[in-house]
């Protein structure tokens, strides 16, 4: 039997899984095939060479995180280049990870050789935080069913009191300091996260062997202390996900640390879903949700109206992650839920989205809107090495539109070249709206990266009010690559990068966003985007967010609405209407019936004998709110 020292000791130095047997019968875990992790000083002085290179001449947000953190990275890894050989192991890479976290950058962390791939150390049970920010409270909501904690008095609903003999709200501030993230509300929303759930291959594995706690069952009942040991699993990639090295893994952005533990957290709390990701057909997450062949990444449902209220049934759908491979096949299905959604409003929830491919995320926000899609714009740091890298042959279909601007750079003195879109704006129009109601998203803090830009597209295209838990989403503002992607990016150029020691590695924010609208220009990373603030509730974080939904279903009340369904058969095309007083059809983008007067209700129309595709444009007092797409 394996003890918690022992199991810890083990943990600490990648050699020791877990010790729980329901936990390694859904895993993908098998031993790590990692080097002995040790560097001599050739191999640190690559290291660190290789990371200077990458952060002074590829990485994105220099400029502003010098001037936001008084912190300037390149000056610290040129010191770290001249002391590292006398430096012991341990020292080196504390020093190297200190250096990178001081960017406040979950885009772009290093990962040492004695990180676990795809590792998370967890406690079985999941921290959530209610009330208001200056005066949260604590509560445990979920706890694991493996038989860990023995204490039966410790399950949902207690309330933490101290962590280590440590007041709960200032082990969470103090756990801040060493987490990413560009706001101070950030950093707490991940440290709270990070304290029962931390990814092992981009960070240090916990200091100690295990973790005493102290709670309250209720309110002024004495407090109960629960000592509990370090667990770790690795929960593996979803399928269908990115693939590291694949056509659309230099399109993504996304934090890993917070990918890693969103997937332990479903891996401990949701065993259900989890088996369900081997089944090929669609698949429902439990009684009441709809089946859906995304049930990693998707979860939708109507939301029933409580019958004291005077709101109507909403709909509810809930965005996991980014993380597809498939975007097509992922917007397909978003538009497949939605036409099985109620249409007198809609909530669609990304707290906690770590973020994925930014194509899935852009593309998504045509669904909810009658027009056209701006997406987001990205721009790279203009400096000889990534102009190097963008002439360069290998890379021209990557990054050819960015070339003139970033040679004009050279006599303009500019810092950036001109910011374009990742995401082709015809592919945020192309295949139109499919939902008719009104729409709200709930964001949180650790909302990040791809869910940034969603919730930026979200607002900058109004399509409707962003609620969000906390002062703004995460502020993950960049496409972020690897130092694989790097590498091979710039291995026809002066400045190559030779390959690093086994098991080292780091991600970068390579490409830098900046939103659309009116907010064009301003950029994501360290701001986030903000919404109508909302301080969540012991109710929604017992009771399955009862209070955060009244809220949302309140907002989409009040809000104007409109309708429009299509029907077509051999013979004629139905529009079912409602709250619009004109509409215009189109066969293949070109007029074939003129603006029409019409009333809520039934309009049928002959089907066009030609063409290819029929659109249907409902306006209200002569704008535009509905619109739908039908292939002929």
């Amino acid at each position: 039997m394996v003890t918690p020292t022992d199991a810890l000791r083990k943990l600490q130095s990648g050699k020791l899984l877990s010790d729980q047997p329901a936990l390694l019968k859904v895993s993908h875990a098998k031993t790590a095939s990692a080097s002995d992790g040790h560097l001599d000083a050739s191999d640190r002085a690559l290291v660190v060479e290789a990371l200077l290179t990458a952060i002074d001449g590829a990485y994105c947000h220099l400029l502003q995180k010098r001037a936001g953190y008084a912190t300037d990275p390149v000056q610290s890894l040129r010191l770290l280049m001249s002391r590292a050989a006398d430096m012991s192991e341990a020292e080196f890479h504390m020093t190297l990870s200190g250096i990178i976290v001081d960017l406040r950058d979950a885009h772009t962390v290093y990962s040492g050789p004695k990180s676990l791939a795809g590792a998370v150390a967890q406690l079985p049970f999941l921290v959530e935080q209610y009330g208001p920010t200056d005066s949260p409270s604590f509560l445990v909501t979920k706890v694991s069913r493996s038989g860990l904690i023995k204490d039966a008095a410790f399950k949902p609903g207690v309330r933490l009191e101290s962590w280590n003999g440590m007041p709960f709200e200032r082990a969470v501030a103090l756990h801040a300091d060493r987490e990413t993230g560009g706001r101070p509300d950030a950093r707490l929303a991940r440290a709270l996260e990070s304290l029962t759930f931390r990814s092992l291959q981009y960070g240090p594995p916990p200091d100690e062997l295990w973790v005493d706690v102290g709670y309250r069952e209720r309110a002024g009942q004495p407090v109960r202390e629960l000592r509990i040991p370090w667990r770790m699993v690795r929960p593996g990639r979803a399928k269908g996900g990115v693939e590291t090295g694949a056509h659309a893994s230099l399109r993504v952005a996304v934090s890993p640390a917070a990918e890693h533990v969103r997937r332990a957290k479903k891996l401990m709390f949701s065993g259900a879903q989890w088996q369900a990701e081997d089944q090929r057909a669609p698949v429902a997450r439990e009684t009441g949700w709809l089946p859906t062949r995304f049930p990693d990444a998707l979860s939708a449902r109507v939301h029933r109206a409580a019958r004291r209220t005077n709101t109507a049934d909403i709909g509810y759908l809930r965005i996991w992650t980014f993380d597809v491979e498939d975007h097509v096949a992922f917007v397909e299905e978003v538009a497949r839920l939605l036409e099985l959604m109620p249409d007198q409003g809609l909530v669609v929830d990304v707290r906690g989205n770590p973020g994925g491919l930014i194509w899935a995320a852009e593309r998504l926000l045509q669904l909810f809107t009658p027009n056209k899609v701006s997406p987001n714009r990205f721009s790279l740091v203009a400096t000889p090495l990534t102009r190097a890298m963008a002439q360069s042959p290998f890379n021209r279909m990557e990054l050819a539109p960015w070339i003139p601007s970033l040679e004009s750079a050279l006599a303009t003195g500019e810092d950036y070249s001109q910011a374009l879109p990742i995401t082709d704006p015809a592919w945020c129009d192309d295949v139109g709206q499919r939902y008719s109601g009104p729409v709200v998203c709930v964001a949180d803090a650790n909302t990040y990266s791809s869910g940034d830009l969603f919730c930026a597209g979200f607002v900058d295209n109004e399509i409707g009010p962003l609620i969000c838990v906390g002062e703004a989403t995460g502020a993950g503002g960049a496409n972020v690559w690897t130092h694989h992607d790097l590498t091979d990016a710039l291995e026809d150029t002066p400045f190559a990068i030779p390959a690093l020691p086994e098991g080292v590695g780091f991600t970068l924010s390579f490409r830098r966003a900046v939103r659309a609208g009116a907010a064009s220009g301003v950029p994501i990373e360290d701001l986030g985007v903000a919404g109508i603030p909302y301080a969540m509730t012991r109710r929604d974080v017992l009771e399955g967010n009862v209070d955060l939904m009244a809220y949302c279903a309140s907002l989409l009340a009040a809000a104007p609405k409109t309708g429009l369904r299509v029907q077509c058969t051999e013979a004629d095309v139905t529009l079912t209407t409602s709250g619009l007083d004109e509409l215009e059809v189109y066969v293949d983008g070109r007029p074939w019936q003129a603006a029409c007067a019409i009333s809520d209700g039934d309009t049928v129309l002959a089907r066009p004998d030609r063409g290819d595709c029929l659109e249907i444009v409902g306006r209200q007092q002569g704008q535009v709110v509905q619109r739908r797409r039908v292939p002929l």
